[in-house]
């Protein structure tokens, strides 16, 4: 019994093993974790990139064998049959190119005593023809041997031990789509499908291009093929030669996959497949033509490398002179700055004012990153670009908290640009005025109000030299992170020593904000002041100053301010977006931007005063809606004023004056 149970598994061991070898197999997508399962020889290698095996390179007479480690044996109860499936790339090396590849079923994996050129590296002189050889390989011939019978440079054979085909066609496919045959050019670089299938005593030959199924029709059939005698046994080894001789080419398998019959022969998945490389096949070209037309390219190459040049070098061109050599650490490159904006780029476009458009940069200094704004300012001359320039020094030389710092300047042609401290909240007009962005509370407007008139008192008793600003109004007042108020925008501003007139007489500024005594007088801190009430009205009633879209009522803020005054309901003119505020507060301060916004010059404030009324340390000065001056835009007719009003002691008419009044009259010519 124990022996029956011992034979038993002894027969049970040999069924498994016969079925093992029965389903002989393999599959490669690409090569690149098969390095220890294939016999690799002669130029044969694995390329690192993408797994592709490599059969030969541009190297004359050369040979390359990539063989299945192991052998495929057949025991005598099965057939002896196989399928395989591979793709190829086959790049030229010059012109002309060769020799070809092969398929090759063999009986040993030693081709020690092969020859490269038109025997592929599989047959000698001496072997070929010989039954000694046991050798089938199927050939993908790319050079014409007309010895061998030869066909064409183009062509796909049977071989049996010879390099000599028993059955061979010039390369092609059947399409099933179209009904015929198409053909392919094998040294063409592009992948090609390959199919051997024998059973029996048939060997069928299909190819296709990459991207088609395996055609209905091979296209070589043979009938006649042994594989038993020719190989003289029942094992076998399978594999891949190539060769070249005095003419190259490269030859790479992408893909292979073997079964011992078909209907077990896995898929190659087209999709994991890596690319062929690419490698130029020209030969340089020695004609005197083509030299020439080579020197010619070279010639215009060299010119456009120095156009670029040029271009380069009249892009960050700059101008220098010599009284600028003092203020050389504030000049900025223009190449920095060009960088810094990513070259002006509409993306870093902050906004544009009357005094240039505005650019947010990133400048990098001493390892650390700073965000700037860039303001670029064009000019038509250089008179009085060195008194602009020297102001500009002394305007960086200010330092208050409540200033935009000014870093630098470049000066590049006609345009001049000034680097100062980014400010990420933007302008305060666009708070006030614009519907994307979200309204500002009233205490935060009430504190943004008394930074800037803290910034203005620095300027006009503070500083080294008395500093007229000449522009203030809410675009000109930027927001930091923190949303505190920052004046900015020095490009109208003029500086003159105390105690001396500014010379300038120029009415500069923007309409609705420029004093009337501007056109006669020229700017003083008077007129700063004038500005900064008109300043005041507007950021507590959420208007404009001029609103020409308006009834005439309510076209001017100032006038505007004053009638609801009048009326008894001052109150009435603050925003009506703001829902949480002190009555008291907005009151004090609409009061006290009429009266910085007097018609006459001597009545208004000093900003040190109004620095004061806005903190609450002073009391404002009794005056009416009816006093002198007050709500007055300029005078054009004078009529009595309401007697017994305790007033401020002003000659000029007042609110309910008859007047008329036109846009040029009022406010000149601004810039």
């Amino acid at each position: 019994m124990i022996r029956g149970m011992l034979l038993g598994i002894i027969w049970m061991i040999y069924c498994v093993c016969s079925s093992f070898q029965q389903e002989t197999r393999f599959v490669y997508n690409n090569f690149g974790q098969a390095g220890n399962q294939l016999h690799l020889d002669g130029g044969a290698r694995i390329l690192p990139r993408g797994g592709v095996l490599q059969l030969t390179n541009a190297t004359l007479r050369q040979m390359g064998h990539a063989f299945f480690q192991q052998p495929i044996d057949y025991i005598s109860s099965e057939s002896v049959s196989f399928s395989t499936h591979f793709v190829s790339a086959l790049l030229p090396a010059g012109e002309p190119s060769g020799h070809g590849m092969a398929f090759v079923v063999s009986h040993s994996t030693d081709f020690s005593h092969a020859e490269a050129t038109r025997y592929l590296g599989v047959f000698n002189t001496s072997s070929n023809g010989s039954i000694s050889t046991r050798v089938l390989a199927v050939e993908l011939d790319t050079s014409l041997a007309p010895e061998l019978g030869d066909i064409s440079d183009n062509h796909v054979g049977i071989d049996v031990n010879s390099a000599e085909s028993v059955l061979s066609v010039n390369a092609s496919y059947f399409s099933d789509k179209k009904g015929r045959m198409i053909d392919i050019k094998l040294l063409s670089g592009d992948p090609i499908q390959v199919w051997v299938d024998y059973e029996g005593t048939t060997l069928n030959v299909s190819m296709a291009p990459i991207d088609n199924q395996k055609p209905s029709r091979p296209l070589l059939s043979s009938t006649s093929i042994n594989l038993t005698k020719i190989l003289q046994g029942r094992r076998m080894f399978v594999g891949f030669s190539g060769a070249t001789g005095s003419i190259m080419s490269y030859q790479y398998i992408l893909g292979w996959s073997f079964s011992k019959s078909m209907a077990s022969l896995q898929n190659i998945d087209i999709s994991k497949l890596p690319k062929a490389p690419r490698t130029s096949s020209k030969k340089k070209p020695t004609s005197l033509v083509l030299d020439a037309l080579l020197g010619l390219i070279a010639f215009l190459v060299l010119g456009l490398l120095i156009g670029a040049y040029l271009y380069r070098r009249n892009l960050y061109a700059e101008v220098r002179e010599e009284w600028e050599k003092e203020y050389g650490p504030l000049r900025y490159s223009y190449k920095s700055l060009y960088k810094a904006t990513k070259g002006f780029s509409r993306n870093e476009f902050l906004g544009r004012g009357g005094f240039g458009e505005v650019y947010k940069g990133t400048l990098s200094r001493s390892r650390e990153l700073r965000e700037v704004a860039v303001k670029r300012v064009s000019h038509d001359g250089e008179e009085g670009m060195k008194q602009f320039v020297a102001e500009i020094v002394c305007m960086r030389s200010l330092k208050h908290r409540s200033l935009v710092p000014l870093l630098g300047y470049c000066r590049r042609k006609h345009e001049l640009l000034l680097v100062s401290e980014y400010m990420p909240n933007g302008s305060l007009d666009h708070y006030l005025f614009s519907h994307e962005r979200s309204t500002l509370p009233w205490w935060r407007r009430l504190a943004i109000l008394k930074d800037i008139a803290s910034a203005l008192s620095y300027l006009h008793t503070e500083a080294d030299q008395v500093v007229i600003h000449r522009d203030i109004k809410a675009a000109n007042v930027m927001l930091d992170a923190e949303f505190n108020g920052r004046l900015g925008d020095f490009g109208m501003s003029r500086l003159y020593d105390r105690g001396v007139d500014p010379t300038t007489t120029a009415a500069v500024g923007t309409v609705g904000y420029m004093a009337p005594e501007l056109t006669t007088m020229g700017p003083s801190t008077g007129t700063d002041v004038y500005a900064f009430g008109v300043f005041l009205l507007e950021v507590t009633c959420g208007r404009r100053p001029v609103e020409p879209g308006l009834s005439a009522a309510k076209r001017f803020l100032v006038k505007w301010v004053c009638e609801c005054w009048k009326r008894s309901s001052l109150i009435d003119a603050r925003d009506p977006r703001l829902t949480e505020f002190s009555s008291q507060e907005v009151e004090r301060v609409l009061k006290l931007g009429l009266l910085c916004a007097n018609l006459a010059p001597d009545a208004r404030p000093s900003m040190e005063q109004v620095v004061q009324y806005l903190n609450g340390n002073l009391a404002l000065p009794e005056f009416w809606p009816y006093s002198p001056g007050i709500g007055v835009l300029t005078p054009m007719a004078l009529s009595p004023a309401p007697p017994a009003i305790p007033s401020l002691s002003l000659s000029s008419s007042s609110c309910n004056s008859s007047m008329f009044i036109t846009h040029s009259v009022l406010y000149g010519s601004g810039r």
